[in-house]
């Protein structure tokens, strides 16, 4: 077979209908699909062969994806969200960069896929919080220390930016959350407002906003989606009583 490339496929969140015609015609034309196992299953039943695996072998499924493309396949790298956030890309172009990758590699047509983002998806659903400056953080310690995780955390809330929060809790990684919300209660007021979006687009979605003094570790899980707002993030009151609209004023005035 000739004529081999390599698309890094954004997913979206979930729904169907949050992912891209870009995506969806690369998936279609793909021979091969490579992923983790939750996010492959996610691609509808199709001719592709599907090389699924674990979480924690990233530079491994690049590889093994490159290798594939080298050999005239037509391979579609698959992450949930956006793959450049946290996810697939990176592991793309770290394989590359490896002064030993073999120049096939590099031969192979490569380009990536924007995908909605879980941080898009759960602010789109809370309002706007993400209108005026603001950043993303994984608490994942698994390729970070943990106190780099926790300056970069001090450094934001102190510039006072809204703080998007990846990969916030784990059987794993338990305490990482608690931690979190004590080093940003030094920093930021109690009434902060706090979103947690879990599972955002799937059917057991499911919206909290409460307050950095209120928020509890318990009410996140792996799916969830965590957003900290800046000292002028403000709710606004939904007709229905329900759950208040968050936002942030693109305007700044202390």
């Amino acid at each position: 077979m000739s004529g081999g490339w390599l698309k890094v496929v954004g997913l979206g969140p979930g729904p169907e209908d949050w992912l891209t015609p870009e995506a969806r015609r690369d998936l279609a034309e793909a021979t091969d699909l490579v992923g983790y196992f939750p996010y492959v299953d996610r691609v509808p039943p199709g001719p592709q062969v599907r090389h699924a695996s674990d979480n924690r072998v990233e530079l491994d499924r690049a590889r093994f994806a490159l290798d594939l493309a080298a050999g005239g396949r037509r391979v579609a790298v698959v992450s949930g969200g956006d793959p450049g956030i946290f996810a697939m890309a990176a592991a793309i172009f770290e394989a590359l960069d490896d002064p030993t990758a073999p120049a096939a590699w590099h031969a192979v047509p490569l380009a990536v896929d924007p995908g909605v983002s879980a941080m898009q998806a759960a602010a789109a659903r809370a309002g706007a919080p993400l209108g005026h400056d603001f950043c993303a953080i994984s608490l994942s310690d698994n390729l970070k220390p943990w106190d780099v995780v926790l300056k970069r955390l001090r450094l934001a809330a102190e510039a006072d930016f809204v703080i998007a929060l990846y990969n916030p809790i784990s059987r794993a990684r338990p305490w990482q959350l608690g931690a979190a919300f004590d080093a940003l209660r030094d920093l930021r007021a109690p009434e902060t407002p706090i979103v947690l979006g879990r599972a955002v687009g799937r059917p057991d979605e499911a919206l909290t906003v409460t307050t950095l003094g209120a928020v509890e570790p318990s009410q996140a899980d792996m799916r969830t989606l965590v957003i900290i707002g800046a000292s002028h993030t403000r709710l606004v009151p939904r007709a229905d009583g329900g759950t208040p609209w968050v936002y942030t004023p693109r305007h700044y005035r202390g």
